[in-house]
């Protein structure tokens, strides 16, 4: 029986865990090995089971089946006050009666802590707001008073950290600086945090690790750059970041890469990013990768002739077009505006290309809009 000591410590472990809601699968036979002091992301749009799998491990919500352990202990059937598990929700649930040390202290007080002083203090100095502590929670702004409900989750020391949307109240400056922040206390303390978000960048820039979700499954689970740089699926590619998806058709290639027949023109993928179960290949690149020139210009690679420009934006940091394929095809580049290529203009007809190593390729039988719908940046 796990004590409210908040002693255990450990891996988490999701074994074969569901939850069904009547009819509805909202987690599906999830199977799932989170490190001790990790960082843990559960990215996915809303409605694919991550917040339901968090309410799971906090207690809040009972599984339908399948077991949760943190080291060696079952907690499947713990009460929540007796799990070794504390939660940061999105809107604080900060105290309002309390001043700030004495909701940092709470869960101490609680416990029976006789040092109580010592281990507030030390709370309040991670997150850089002791001179605050005699204050209300209607004093502070939204950045601090998230501070305080992290230090107050901190400060008992538990196994696992959960974080529920904790940024989605700030506005993206301080989300921003939060993340940075958050993924620094982190590292400080040493507690297995699992982050739920929606918010692809959120989980990029703090998460160690990335489970992808979608209809209450994993799509991919990795770093974040092997999710972004090599997904496996149309919706994980769509889902994180943006992704051109072409069909085309494998017709050979050598150990380490395939050539792939795309509307007639001959283009390499790495064995090791090529997913596709047969010859028919989803191939993809993304926006920040592709070089755009204007046609009859020498480019090297990977090439696709006879583009026209049908959008230019400048939004600053770069110039994002589309390019019009003679297939039909719309694709999207981002040139960086370091000066490196003229810009251009809508109707200008244009060749791109990219190294073959940022290829990869997808199942052909697979959605190649899947994911995009609830991509933000989509939007």
């Amino acid at each position: 029986m796990v004590g409210a000591s908040f002693s255990v410590h450990g891996d988490l472990t999701l074994t074969n865990l569901t939850k069904n809601f009547g009819e509805f699968v909202a987690v599906n036979d999830l199977n799932l090995v989170i490190p001790e002091g990790s960082f843990f992301a559960l990215l996915g749009p809303s409605g694919c089971g991550k917040t339901t799998t968090l309410r799971m491990v906090a207690g809040l919500e009972e599984s339908s089946s399948g077991s949760i352990a943190i080291g060696t202990a079952d907690i499947t059937y713990e009460k929540p006050y007796r799990r070794p598990v504390n939660t940061v929700f999105q809107n604080y649930a900060l105290f309002p009666h309390l001043s700030i040390y004495e909701n940092v202290a709470f869960g101490l007080r609680r416990r029976g802590v006789k040092d109580v002083d010592a281990q507030v203090q030390k709370a309040l100095e991670l997150v850089e707001l002791t001179h605050l502590a005699a204050r209300k929670p209607n004093q502070l702004s939204g950045g601090q008073q998230q501070r305080i409900a992290l230090a107050r989750a901190i400060v008992n020391r538990p196994a696992l950290l959960l974080l529920d949307e904790p940024l989605g109240a700030l506005d993206l400056k301080l989300r921003r600086a939060m993340q940075i922040e958050l993924k620094w206390i982190q590292t400080e303390v040493g507690i297995t945090f699992v982050h739920v978000t929606h918010d692809q960048e959120e989980a990029m820039t703090m998460a160690d690790t990335i489970a992808v979700m979608n209809e209450g499954e994993i799509e991919q689970m990795g770093s974040p750059a092997d999710l972004y740089d090599n997904p496996r699926t149309s919706f994980v590619a769509n889902f994180l970041g943006q992704s051109n998806l072409i069909m085309g058709s494998i017709i050979g290639g050598s150990g380490r890469e395939k050539v792939v027949d795309i509307f007639g023109s001959k283009i390499a993928l790495p064995v090791s990013r090529n997913h596709a179960h047969d010859s028919s290949v989803l191939l993809g690149i993304r926006p920040e990768k592709i070089r755009i020139a204007a046609a009859g210009s020498s480019m090297y690679g990977n090439i696709l002739q006879g583009g026209v420009v049908s959008d230019a934006s400048y939004i600053g940091v770069s110039t994002q077009y589309q390019v019009e394929m003679p297939w039909g095809q719309e694709l999207m580049v981002f040139e960086q505006n370091d000066d490196g290529t003229p810009p251009l203009a809508k109707g200008d007809p244009v060749v791109i290309s990219w190294e073959p190593i940022f290829t990869f390729g997808l199942p052909g039988d697979q959605d190649a809009g899947a994911g995009s719908e609830a991509n933000p940046d989509s939007e």
